[in-house]
């Protein structure tokens, strides 16, 4: 058997990484274009990941990116399910865990499907 052939998961994975790799980089882009200044990129944590974390007039989000080609397993942000929320709010405490920061905290969700982008503002609130 030839190790080098990829199974149509291996296939599939690879593909879903290339797409949400774009996805984070058109929200960084556009997150730039509207004044924030992007403090992190894919900020690995003991909770797992913050795509990005950005600031701007004294305010710092938290933003998941959710991309997608299309919307036939409905819209994006539809998969920041709780657990999700549950992560990015204990990574937030991380984060300032060592830092002096006077601002507000904010967790959005930056939907990508295809060309289209939905920033959604204060996607979740911790609890």
């Amino acid at each position: 058997m030839d190790m080098k052939k990829k199974t149509a998961a291996q296939k599939k994975n690879a593909a879903d990484r290339r797409t949400g790799r774009k996805g984070e980089n058109a929200a960084a882009r556009y997150l730039k274009r509207k004044g924030y200044k992007i403090l992190e990129r894919n900020w690995r944590n003991p909770f797992g990941e913050v795509d990005i974390i950005a600031t701007a007039d004294g305010v710092v989000a938290f933003v998941e990116v959710k991309a997608r080609l299309t919307d036939v397993f409905g819209a994006p942000s539809e998969a920041v399910g709780r657990q999700r929320q549950r992560r990015y709010i204990d990574a937030a405490r991380c984060y300032f865990a060592d830092r002096e920061m006077d601002c507000v905290v904010r967790f959005d969700v930056i939907e990508v499907e295809g060309r289209r982008l939905n920033h959604i503002v204060s996607a979740f609130e911790a609890d």
